[in-house]
C-alpha cells in the first residue's frame, strides 16, 4: 500500500511536463500521471506542483522550495527535486558553485522529514563527438553529486542511465532535450516502481530496434530542430532570458485529484 498521501514536485522543464500531451493549456507531464495513479490508491491524497521550464538551481533554491516547505507533513509527503539541468547547458556553467547549491537544497528538503525523489540525467545522448564528450564530461559529475548527496539523506533516486532507451527518438520530442508523451509515460511508471506504487510490469520490457531513417527525413528534421530550437535557445542566451519567464507554476496549492 503506498504510504504518501501528499506529493510536492519542484524543478524545471521535465517535471512542468514540456513535451507532453496539453491539458487545459497545460502540458501533463510524468508528475501528474503519477499523482493521478497515486490519487486512485490514497483516497486522502494531495498534490502540488512548483515546476517552472527554464530555472537554475538557485531559482528553484529561492522561489520553490520556500512554498514547497509550507506544505510538508513529515514522511507522508513525497517531494520531487529536479534542478540542474539548465546550468549544466549554459555555456558559463560551473560545478563549484552549482553542485554546492544542488546539495544544500536536497539537504534544506530532506530536514523537513518528506521522503525526497531526486533524478540524474542521460550522459551519452550521441554516439562520438565533441558534444558528447562535453555533455558526458558535465553530466557525470552532476549525476555522481546527485547520487552522493541522495545517499546522504537516504532520498530515492531515478537514475535516467539505467533505462538507455528513453534517450531514443521514441521517447524523445522533435526539440532532442524533453520527453514526449511516450517518455513522460515511461518515466511515470518507473517512478511509481520505485516509490512503491502500483505500475504496468511491462513499462520496462525489451523494445524492438527502431526502423531507420532516411537522409532526406533526416536532414529535414534536423533543419527543423536548428530553426524551431537551437537558434531561438541561443537567442535567448545572447538577450539573458528564460523560456520559463512570467510563467507561474500550474498548482501553487495542493489539490485533490478526482
Amino acid at each position: 500500500m503506498i504510504r504518501y498521501t501528499r506529493f510536492i514536485a519542484l524543478g524545471d522543464s521535465f517535471t512542468e511536463g514540456v513535451g507532453d500531451i496539453q491539458v487545459d493549456g497545460q502540458f501533463r507531464g510524468w508528475a501528474d500521471r503519477v499523482a493521478e495513479r497515486i490519487a486512485l490508491q490514497k483516497s486522502d491524497f494531495s498534490y502540488c506542483n512548483l515546476a517552472i521550464r527554464g530555472k537554475l538551481v538557485a531559482e528553484v533554491v529561492d522561489h520553490q522550495i520556500p512554498e514547497a516547505i509550507n506544505w510538508i507533513q513529515g514522511p507522508a509527503t513525497l517531494v520531487s527535486f529536479h534542478a540542474g539541468a539548465n546550468d549544466v547547458l549554459r555555456p558559463g556553467y560551473n560545478p563549484e558553485i552549482v553542485l554546492p547549491q544542488y546539495r544544500e537544497a536536497v539537504r534544506t528538503l530532506a530536514a523537513t522529514g518528506a521522503q525526497l525523489l531526486l533524478f540524474t540525467a542521460i550522459e551519452r545522448v550521441a554516439k562520438s563527438g565533441k558534444m558528447q564528450e562535453l555533455w558526458h564530461q558535465r553530466f557525470s559529475g552532476f549525476n555522481n553529486n546527485v547520487r552522493m548527496i541522495g545517499l546522504e539523506v537516504g532520498a530515492i533516486v531515478a537514475d535516467a542511465n539505467f533505462d538507455p532507451d528513453i534517450a531514443t527518438p521514441r521517447f524523445v520530442d522533435s526539440d532532442k532535450l524533453h520527453l514526449n508523451p511516450a517518455g513522460h509515460t515511461r518515466v511515470a511508471e518507473s517512478v511509481l516502481q520505485l516509490i512503491g506504487a502500483e505500475f504496468d510490469p511491462n513499462w520496462s520490457a525489451p523494445l524492438p530496434p527502431l526502423p531507420p531513417v532516411g537522409k532526406i527525413k533526416a536532414t529535414r528534421a534536423e533543419l527543423n530542430w536548428i530553426i524551431t530550437f537551437l537558434i531561438p535557445w541561443i537567442s535567448r542566451r545572447i538577450r539573458g532570458i528564460s523560456s520559463g519567464d512570467g510563467r507561474v507554476a500550474k498548482h501553487r496549492e495542493p489539490i485533490t485529484l478526482s
